[in-house]
């Protein structure tokens, strides 16, 4: 078995700076570390458990197959401020079937985020 001591997600964005913009300003994640220089450099945010490295640059367009999962505390809070800060919100809060609480909005290239939210009464968090 591989022995992983650390991860992170790599997004080669089509505009550095707006996906910068957008982690950053519009998501406010937090930076853990920024490396480089000029428009490529690399930027690492905190992701929760994990990383997000926003770096280099590519022409490709967004893939379907790819989302970012984050969990919040409060989606309506998150879809408000989300919201008056210019994010691309593709769907609301909504509770879905199984009970979590799921938006989405995109980035820049149009990669989709999902934000859930885990109610209090939720199997994942409550066991009678």
């Amino acid at each position: 078995m591989v022995h992983v001591l650390s991860s992170r997600v790599l997004l080669r964005p089509r505009d550095p700076e707006a996906s910068r913009a957008f982690y950053g300003e519009t998501l406010r994640l937090e930076v853990y570390r920024e490396f480089g220089t000029g428009p490529e450099r690399g930027t690492v945010y905190f992701l929760g458990g994990g990383f997000l490295e926003v770096s280099g640059r590519s022409d490709g367009t967004a893939t379907p197959t790819l989302q970012l999962w984050m969990q919040v505390a409060d989606c309506e809070a998150a879809h408000a401020e989300l919201s008056g800060r210019g994010a691309r919100v593709l769907r609301p809060p909504v509770k879905e079937p199984w009970g979590l609480v799921e938006m989405w909005v995109a980035d820049p290239d149009g990669h989709r985020i999902v934000l859930t939210e885990v109610p209090a009464d939720h199997p994942l968090r409550y066991r009678p």
